[in-house]
Formats: structure tokens, sequence, C-alpha cells
């Protein structure tokens, strides 16, 4: 009985010896959050990163281009509320045609240029859109929230 025990654990220590061992959590993981936030083993997740450069049909009007902005910035705070986007701005290059930028966190690029193709700036022209896919920090997802609380007034 006891030469078949020895055999037996014999066995179970070759079959996982070429299985790597599961690592315990890392001190301070949070499984519920890395859940919402998407995140993989390492904290990251996929986005896409859309780069705003200046279009081919500016707005010169100053009542369109007010209105025009007006909607630009509505688009940006509903698709910021609906999780879609996780960081907006512009670049603060006078001068440059690179305009401003979205990280949007869905799954590929075409997702992407619908949710951009919302936007009032790149319908009118004003701004033509890059996209490029990007592995960054699940942790952009709560920029959006913190923001509001950073905030003293509303865009």
């Amino acid at each position: 009985m006891r030469l078949l025990s020895l055999f037996l654990l014999a066995c179970t220590t070759l079959a996982s010896a070429g299985e790597p061992a599961t690592a315990p959590d890392k001190p301070g993981f949070d499984a519920a959050l890395a859940q919402r936030t998407g995140a993989d083993d390492y904290g990251m997740r996929r986005y896409v990163l859309v780069i705003l450069r200046t279009g081919p049909t500016p707005v010169m009007d100053p009542e369109a281009r007010k209105a025009m902005f007006a909607g630009h910035m509505a688009n940006i705070q509903r698709l910021s509320k609906s999780g879609q986007l996780a960081l907006a701005g512009p670049f603060d290059d006078t001068g440059g045609d690179w305009r401003g930028l979205f990280v949007f966190a869905v799954d590929d690029i075409d997702q992407a240029r619908a949710l951009v193709a919302t936007d009032p700036v790149i319908a009118s022209g004003e701004m033509v859109a890059e996209y490029h896919r990007w592995y960054g920090s699940a942790a952009t997802l709560l920029v959006a929230g913190l923001h509001e609380t950073l905030a003293r007034k509303a865009l």
C-alpha cells in the first residue's frame, strides 16, 4: 500500500511539473474593480486612441462654429457617461494641426469610427480622425469619474 501511495505521489508530481504554479493575487488587488474596468492580469486593457487633426473644411461662420463646438462638447459628455470614452482633451499646440484626442474603451477601430462619426467637428469636416490601437492601464476608465470630483465648473 505504501508503495502504491509513493507511486501515485510521484505520478502527480510529474504530471504537474510542466504547469506553472498559480501565483497568489498581489496585495491590494481589487478583483471587482478589475472586472468592472475590463483589466487583464496586468491591470491593462485594449483601447482605441484617436488623434483629431485639422480637417479640410474649417467652419468659418462664428455662430455655426460656436454651435458645432457646443455639439462637440455635448457629444464628449454623452460618450463619457456611456463608458465608451475613457479620456478626451485638446492639444495645446498653437499652430500645429493636432487638435485633440479621444481614448475609447472599445474592442476595435470600426467601433471607434462609428462613435467618432457622431461628433459635429468630424461631420462638418472641421477635424479628421486617425485611429490607433492602444494597450494601457484599465485605470484610465476611472479618469472621467475622478474628473467630476475635481471640476469646479462644468465644461
